[in-house]
């Protein structure tokens, strides 16, 4: 599979709300930083399991939308919307950021991202 494909496949997959499908997705030795308005934050595997994790309980679906998407050789550079379904209210599509990311991908996994996300 081309590195762009798995890319879109990832984010067409609830993988963001769902730890174990996105442990399927992650290297074991993932290196992921994000820059958000809380601060740098540094995120192993096990911590972003986790993180979809929490997120299933509060989201029904995830939906991303992605603005832009440029490939060179085994890095993506991605511009994203990210809306979620919650579980007061499963019929609207609530905005929860815009996210800007490249990732690294080796042997079909994700194994390096560093990410910037500005609240809506």
């Amino acid at each position: 599979m081309s590195v762009k494909k798995f890319i879109k496949d990832f984010y067409k997959s609830d993988a963001l709300i769902n730890g174990q499908l996105l442990a399927t997705y992650l290297h074991d030795d993932i290196e992921f930083v994000w820059t958000s308005s809380t601060g740098k934050k540094t995120y192993t595997k096990s911590d972003l399991v986790a993180l979809a994790t929490e997120m299933s309980r509060a989201y029904v679906r995830s939906k991303v939308r992605i603005k832009s998407l440029v490939k060179e050789k085994n890095h993506v550079a991605v511009f994203y919307a990210h809306y979620v379904k919650t579980i007061e209210n499963p019929r609207e599509d609530i905005l929860l950021a815009d996210f800007a990311v490249v990732w690294e991908v080796k042997d079909e996994k994700l194994v390096r991202g560093t990410q910037i996300s500005q609240l809506v």
